[in-house]
C-alpha cells in the first residue's frame, strides 16, 4: 500500500518506534491524516507530561512532503454513513472517531495503516493492521 492515513495508534506506534509502522511509513509514497487524528493527538498532548516535545515532533512529521492533512466534507460524511450503517448491519459497530478516518481512507482510497484491530471490521478499506506487542 502505497497511500496511507495514519491512525492515531500508528503514530504513537511510530513515534516508540515500532518496526513494523516504521517500515510502512518509509515505503509509503504519501502519508495522510485529518483533523480527527490530529485532535486525537493533541488531546493527547494536553494529557502528557512532554507535550511540546509531542507537538514539535508533529509539526516536524506534518513538514514532510509526503504528509498532507485532508479536510473532512460532504463526500466524507456520506462514507462515514455508509460505513456506519455496514457496521450497524453487521453488528461490528467502532468508536465514532475511527468511523470517520475509516470514512477519509474510503473517501481517497487510502489504506489505514493502525495498530487497532477494530479496523479490520470496515469491509469499505484495506487495513495495515500492525499489533503492538507488549
Amino acid at each position: 500500500m502505497n497511500r496511507v492515513i495514519v491512525d492515531t495508534s500508528a503514530y504513537s506506534a511510530f513515534m516508540r518506534g515500532h518496526d513494523e509502522v516504521t517500515a510502512t511509513l518509509r515505503e509509503a509514497e504519501s502519508i495522510v491524516l485529518n483533523p480527527v487524528i490530529l485532535g486525537e493527538l493533541h488531546a493527547g498532548f494536553l494529557r502528557g507530561a512532554h507535550r511540546r516535545k509531542n507537538e514539535g515532533e508533529l509539526d516536524r512529521f506534518l513538514a514532510s512532503a509526503r504528509v498532507l492533512v485532508v479536510g473532512i466534507d460532504e463526500e466524507t460524511a456520506e462514507r462515514y454513513a455508509v460505513i456506519v450503517d455496514s457496521l450497524r448491519s453487521a453488528g461490528t459497530p467502532i468508536p465514532t472517531n475511527d468511523v470517520w478516518i475509516a470514512a477519509s481512507a474510503m473517501q481517497h482510497g487510502l489504506g489505514v495503516l493502525t495498530t487497532d484491530e477494530h479496523f479490520t471490521r470496515v469491509r469499505q478499506v484495506a487495513v495495515l493492521h500492525h499489533p503492538v506487542v507488549p
